[in-house]
């Protein structure tokens, strides 16, 4: 019993991670902005010979090296994450339409914004650790003896910043997420029986 209860997690782990990894690549195709961390993988991706996917890794990686002083310990869910998001990512983006109208580009990335936060709650509700990213922001809170969401906040200012230099993509949809993304995983967390739980893939 307890071993096919960790086979289920562990499968519902993968699949949230996919269909996050394929939201991502709905809002990157859509081209009318894409969340901080992502403009920061796709400015390093236009610098580089990585593919989208190969930068979000690369940045996932990265990330979870700064964990080592910040004494924050990953779980299976945490490493799956660093790969699997921008596997997927790199995906499905071959496998979606052009479109020239700007309001199917719209719907296209609110989309994929629904397809991550839904992919979120059902990430977290798996119990198989933190996000490169939320680990990163939860060790320098617990560091620096500052609330979450002034970190949080500093830190996204940073990389949105040199993911712009780098040539990343700032724009509506960008702000379009920030304002939006956590209400929404706030409803993917009730829907998955974590509403006293918030946080991002």
């Amino acid at each position: 019993m307890v071993k096919s209860r960790f086979i289920y997690r562990f499968l519902k782990l993968n699949f949230g991670l996919a269909i996050y990894g394929a939201g991502l690549g709905m809002m990157v195709h859509a081209g009318i902005g894409i969340p901080p961390w992502d403009v920061l993988a796709q400015g390093l991706s236009l610098q580089t010979s990585l593919s989208f996917g190969q930068a979000t890794i690369a940045v996932s990686l990265i990330v979870m090296l700064f964990w080592i002083p910040l004494r924050v310990r990953p779980g299976i869910g945490s490493v799956l994450n660093a790969i699997l998001v921008g596997l997927f990512a790199d995906i499905t983006l071959p496998l979606l339409p052009d479109f020239d109208l700007y309001w199917q580009n719209l719907l296209l990335f609110i989309g994929g914004l629904l397809v991550i936060s839904f992919a979120t709650g059902l990430y977290i509700s798996c119990g198989f650790g933190k996000g490169p990213r939320d680990g990163l922001m939860m060790g320098l809170a617990q560091k620096f003896n500052q609330p979450f969401w002034i970190t949080r906040t500093s830190v996204e200012i940073i990389v949105v910043t040199i993911g712009f230099l780098l040539g990343g993509q700032v724009r509506e949809g960008t702000l379009i997420f920030a304002l939006s993304i956590g209400y929404l995983n706030q409803l993917a967390m009730r829907l998955f029986g974590l509403a006293d739980k918030s946080g991002r893939v």
